[in-house]
């Protein structure tokens, strides 16, 4: 499959190379702000008719870039494909987000705990991901992802989402022995989920760790960030002569950006608490980075929205190696003609900084 790319300009604002303009995409956005993604939802049934369905998941990973000219699409999956391939049973309770029917809450189950045959159980991402590959037909570069092990284990132990992380963190503090055998198989899952998608299309990756912030230092710098950093040693760095780079998303992890970047990945995403010219100080020419506009910024109007964009573009500066993304998902309720507005802003105001 070698479709020439018609715009590259994401793939080598991550390699840190120089661009004309700034790249964008957005985190999140094949969602729910967008109409045309609402009704191919109701036509799927539920959230995970639509995960599981090739042609469904190819549909709603256009749409964004059919209304407006982003610079990526990301294959549209959930995180919690990995647990629920291992066997723990995920499912979407109505307006509760997901939940797992069998979390890992004693020893016999965290140690019964296997990496999945991915091709057996995840086929239905890969063959997304080889299908949207295609129907891009070289527009944009395909972003592909996974959880990153702690966020992973952080639902697997809790069952669901978590306010307080009580449960993790009790495992974590109480047997830490219990809880590396969690990461350990999960781990070596993501390495082999992430290399899948990169065999079947996958021009990029990124792991989001978007529970990591939620740890003490001491915390992230053992159950989270090694982890991560064996992930992104394990990966394909190249496909048929092309650089496939990583992205690394820890929200809330701007104090550790120093340690992300010695990780070896590519680039670092970003939330919108760190100042991205600060960010860009402290980790010089190590690793491109990605962000970091507040998401609640496409409530304001229009005018609002480019100076914000303005300020972000202007703090990182001259020169390449910035993706411009919003410092975390977009929120469902966001008006599409605001992103349109934040989507002219970059393209238009990003030309004088490179």
């Amino acid at each position: 499959m070698n479709f020439k790319l018609k715009n590259d300009t994401f793939l080598r604002a991550l390699l840190r190379q120089p661009t004309e303009y700034t790249p964008l995409w957005m985190m999140r956005q094949a969602g729910r702000f967008l109409p045309e993604y609402r009704a191919t939802r109701a036509r799927a049934g539920s959230f995970l008719g639509l995960c599981k369905n090739p042609d469904f998941a190819t549909e709603v990973t256009m749409q964004p870039l059919d209304r407006y000219p982003l610079d990526a699409a990301i294959l549209f999956s959930d995180i919690l494909t990995v647990p629920d391939a291992m066997g723990l049973g995920l499912y979407f309770a109505d307006g509760e987000g997901p939940k797992f029917e069998r979390p890992l809450r004693d020893e016999a189950a965290i140690m019964a705990l296997q990496v999945p045959d991915i091709d057996k159980t995840l086929r239905y991402v890969t063959d997304a991901v080889s299908q949207i590959r295609k129907t891009l037909d070289g527009r944009v570069p395909l972003i592909g992802f996974s959880g990153s092990p702690f966020t992973l284990s952080c639902y697997m132990v809790e069952g669901g989402g978590s306010d307080d992380y009580a449960r993790v963190k009790t495992l974590m503090y109480n047997e830490p022995k219990l809880m590396h055998h969690i990461l350990e198989v999960t781990t070596q899952a993501v390495i082999a989920y992430l290399n899948a998608q990169i065999e079947a299309g996958a021009q990029a990756v990124m792991i989001f760790d978007s529970w990591g912030g939620v740890l003490s230092h001491s915390a992230y710098h053992e159950f989270s960030l090694p982890y991560t950093q064996r992930i992104v040693e394990g990966l394909i760095k190249e496909k048929d002569g092309v650089r496939i780079p990583n992205v690394v998303f820890t929200k809330g992890g701007g104090l550790w950006i120093d340690s992300i970047a010695a990780t070896g990945c590519d680039a670092i995403g970003l939330d919108w608490t760190m100042d991205i010219g600060v960010a860009r100080q402290k980790v010089g020419n190590k690793v491109a980075l990605q962000g970091n506009l507040d998401p609640a910024v496409l409530f304001a109007n229009p005018n609002a929205i480019r100076n914000e964009v303005e300020k972000v573009l202007s703090s990182y500066g001259y020169g390449s190696g910035h993706v411009f993304n919003l410092g975390h998902g977009i929120s469902q309720h966001t008006n599409p003609e605001h992103v349109a507005a934040m989507v002219a802003a970059v393209h238009e105001l990003s030309r004088k900084y490179h």
